[in-house]
């Protein structure tokens, strides 16, 4: 008797946890996407997902890693904006915002929290691109909605939402060969080492570069996408190379073109982000050799990685992996007023609206937002 009890119990227990599991995986189905404008696929073999449609308002947090430097900071105060929209509130009961550095165990550490506390969904810009495989098994299985952005998650259990990092790499690369024909001599600053961002951009770059033919002679330094690293790391490569025919970085850009005029280095070709500060040298020194490529996405991304989770809660089709639109303006299309603001911070990145997925902010709305855990 004791014994047919807990074997039925242990089937019932089997049947409930299978059953539960199988409620927890999306659908793939056939695309397009329910706003195929906004949520466009990855590739054409990219899967659409659609999860079982759950009744809100939701429970949505993000977990961010990162948060020393302005893209960051600025993406959190984004993310705050658009939860506050009056559209996007009524459909959350709760919104909470979690930076963990760059401890990725305690990234994965705040999933798990946010799993155990019975969030619907957590979007999360991760740390490392291949550290996270269980806490992803474990969202699955809870039927947590788990979209990755910017530095993405390397699944195809999750959602994925990011520019073309590679490509971004690529465009620099190739503004710098457009510029400098016989090669040369190229400072890269680059990111946060072990991102997928920075890996993504960093190879984008040499192998553009390396498929020249010329000869370049690459200088690497890390500036964490932020302007005082970055500065002081150009400030520093300079006082040992002392002449660059190039520059690429990946953010902190302002501060390295501060470095250069501190250091009275000729303006050289710049393949670099989108920072308000940069874009204003740009405009101001391009007589003097200042010529840039300024590409990127802005921190708004945040916005179509919490519309993505909130459709899919909705029970929406959406892509696997969706690809948004770089923001890109080069020399010698500078115009005040609509590629930079002379007006705003130095450390305001520029293009915060997605327009295909009715996204848009004024500066007012980010900067009125705090950077703080919520």
């Amino acid at each position: 008797m004791y014994k047919t009890l807990v074997g039925g119990l242990l089937a019932a227990a089997a049947f409930t946890l299978s059953h539960s599991t199988a409620l927890a995986q999306p659908e793939i189905v056939s695309g397009p996407a329910a706003e195929a404008d906004c949520f466009a696929p990855w590739a054409a073999d990219t899967k659409f997902f659609k999860f079982p449609k759950k009744d809100g308002p939701y429970r949505i947090a993000l977990a961010n890693g990162y948060i020393a430097n302005t893209w960051r900071i600025q993406m959190i105060q984004t993310a705050k904006a658009y939860a506050a929209q009056p559209d996007v509130a009524a459909k959350l009961k709760e919104f909470k915002v979690v930076s963990t550095g760059e401890d990725v165990p305690a990234q994965i550490s705040a999933i798990n929290n946010f799993i155990d506390s019975g969030y619907d969904a957590i979007v999360v810009n991760a740390q490392n691109p291949t550290a996270f495989g269980p806490v992803i098994k474990r969202a699955k299985q809870a039927g947590v909605v788990l979209v990755a952005f910017d530095n993405i998650l390397d699944t195809q259990d999750a959602i994925n939402v990011n520019v073309d990092q590679k490509g971004l790499g690529v465009l620099w690369a190739n503004w710098l060969a457009k510029h400098l024909p016989d090669g040369g001599k190229v400072l890269e600053v680059r990111g946060v080492a072990g991102t997928s961002v920075d890996t993504d951009r960093h190879n984008g770059i040499h192998e553009t570069l390396d498929a020249t033919g010329k000869k370049w002679d690459v200088v690497e330094v890390l500036g964490k996408w932020d302007d005082p690293t970055a500065q002081k790391a150009t400030a520093d490569a300079i006082a040992v190379h002392k002449k660059f025919d190039g520059i690429t970085a990946q953010g902190g850009d302002t501060g390295v073109v501060q470095a250069m005029i501190d250091a009275k280095h000729p303006f050289v070709p710049f393949g670099g982000e989108t920072e308000n500060g940069f874009r204003k040298f740009c405009a101001k020194y391009a007589g003097e050799g200042l010529k840039c490529s300024s590409a990127g996405t802005g921190p708004a991304q945040v916005a179509v990685a919490i519309k993505t989770a909130i459709a899919a809660l909705e029970g929406q089709v959406v892509p696997q992996s969706i690809k948004l639109p770089l923001a890109i303006v080069e020399d010698p299309n500078f115009k005040e007023g609509q590629d930079f603001y002379p007006d705003q911070s130095d450390n305001f990145f520029v293009g915060n609206a997605f327009p295909t997925c009715g996204i848009d902010f004024t500066a007012q709305e980010i900067m009125g937002q705090s950077k703080e855990n919520q």
